[in-house]
């Protein structure tokens, strides 16, 4: 929980650096704005400079007090009633602010033009213009209460614009915690499905060891040993989800070595893999479930059987073809590979690779046969 603790300051983070950046943009428009041939009108510039601090706090106000406290908490008359509170009281104190600190400039006749070599000359307030003199329409100035109305009007869309992006980010920060929760969740079922097959296999190695003790004591003997081997892989090697391709393969090469000490010579299994094995890192125990069944359901004491694995690496995708000789039913064997094995390993795949791998099962009257492809990742650390 600590990593997704993490991520939500980062997002934090990353959402606060926005806000700054675009309100040191915000701010800087006026000085630019009013900036004629080097010169700068303070005046005006710390006129528009008070109303957009007035939309900064209205701002502030709204995203880091209102929208978590109310808005988020489904006190949604609450956060209008505060919001629009805040925005009438901000506005006027703005405006009042404006008009004591910069007041209205006065409004004077623009300088007459006599013509090359006179002076242009001021026009007092007092003074008639010149007859057919005919000066330039001044604009008129803003009513206080079309002022007002600009402001309000601002105001809330600054709102609008604070909440939508708090929105957003917590979006965004639910979201995140929604998949890390789903990640946790599926170690969580990927961990128990590997519980699952460890014992199964287990259970039958230790089965082939009592069938072994009976033929060959010495052999039994090295395969407890080997099994110790195989164990320790299973109980510490897969411990952190995933393992080298290389690993897999020596121990699917030791369990078709015991495998094969128990069933007679007319069994023959084939056994074809990499010889050069890149330090590719694969989720462990992904093939154990359908060689166990190919043995389990290939192998016949009377009649000729025959049990194929064979692995290659095409691209960046890893390819498992694995057939047996079939003696049973099709009923049988549809009743086995819909058991706890099969639906294990489709359910590890899900959540392993979503939809990025194929599994198909093929059989007819003499063989079964079952074809697993599945991605090469790089630098992926598989949940466990």
């Amino acid at each position: 929980m600590k990593y997704i603790g993490s991520k939500a300051i980062n997002i934090r983070i990353i959402e606060l650096s926005v806000f700054i950046v675009i309100w040191m943009a915000i701010f800087s428009i006026p000085f630019f704005n009013h900036r004629l041939n080097y010169a700068v009108d303070w005046t005006k510039v710390i006129r528009d400079w008070i109303k957009i601090f007035s939309y900064l706090i209205i701002f502030a106000v709204n995203t880091l007090v209102l929208v978590p406290k109310f808005l988020f908490q489904k006190k949604y008359n609450t956060y209008i009633g505060s919001a629009i509170s805040v925005v009438i009281l901000v506005v006027g104190l703005s405006i009042s602010l404006v008009l004591i600190l910069t007041p209205a400039e006065p409004v004077t006749m623009p300088p007459m033009d006599f013509g090359p070599g006179m002076p242009p000359m001021e026009l007092g307030s007092g003074m008639p213009a010149p007859m057919g003199y005919r000066p330039v329409a001044l604009p008129e100035p803003k009513s206080i209460y079309m002022i007002i109305i600009d402001d309000l009007i601002i105001s809330m869309l600054v709102v609008g614009a604070g909440t939508s992006i708090k929105m957003v980010a917590q979006w965004l920060n639910e979201e995140n915690r929604r998949k890390d929760l789903e990640k946790e969740q599926l170690k969580t079922e990927l961990a128990f499905l590997r519980h699952q097959v460890s014992p199964h296999f287990f259970m039958n190695t230790l089965n082939n060891i009592h069938a072994l003790i009976d033929i060959n004591a010495e052999d039994a003997k090295n395969t407890i040993i080997e099994l110790s081997t195989m164990m320790r892989y299973l109980l510490y090697d897969t411990a952190q989800g995933q393992t080298t391709l290389k690993k897999e393969i020596n121990f699917i090469e030791s369990y078709i070595s015991l495998m094969q000490l128990r069933f007679p010579k007319k069994v023959t299994v084939t056994l074809d893999v990499p010889t050069e094995i890149h330090n590719i890192h694969i989720p462990p125990m992904l093939f154990l479930s359908f060689l166990e069944n190919a043995f389990k359901h290939g192998v016949s004491y009377q009649a000729e059987s025959f049990v194929s694995f064979k692995l290659e690496q095409i691209d960046n995708r890893l390819k498992c073809l694995i057939k047996n000789s079939k003696h049973s039913n099709k009923e049988n064997l549809d009743k086995s590979y819909s058991g706890i094995g099969l639906t294990n390993i489709k359910q590890s795949l899900k959540l392993l690779f979503g939809n990025d791998y194929l599994l198909n099962i093929y059989e007819n009257d003499k063989e079964f046969e079952v074809q697993l492809i599945i991605p090469i990742y790089e630098n992926k650390v598989f949940v466990h």
